[in-house]
């Protein structure tokens, strides 16, 4: 499965399937962290899944991948 990385660490993989397409950031608490956002959107314990079709919510992405960048880092989330 295909990721990103900041320097050695993970900070998401994304994968595109027969119906939909996910991204996993790695994190159950990042998930968490954006819960309300995420409402419109399936969520398991490690993924987020969008349907084709759909404009892929790309400010939440990049919420999510600065959240991830910040957990790396050590600081706190936004």
């Amino acid at each position: 499965m295909p990721a990103f990385r900041d320097g050695r660490r993970i900070l998401v993989y994304y994968a595109a399937f027969k119906d939909h397409y996910s991204l996993f950031p790695a994190s159950k608490q990042v998930i968490a962290d954006h819960q309300e956002e995420l409402k419109p959107y399936f969520t398991s314990k490690g993924a987020i899944r969008f349907d084709h079709g759909t404009p892929l919510p790309v400010a939440l992405v990049k919420k999510i991948v600065n959240a991830r960048l910040a957990e790396n880092a050590g600081t706190p989330r936004r």
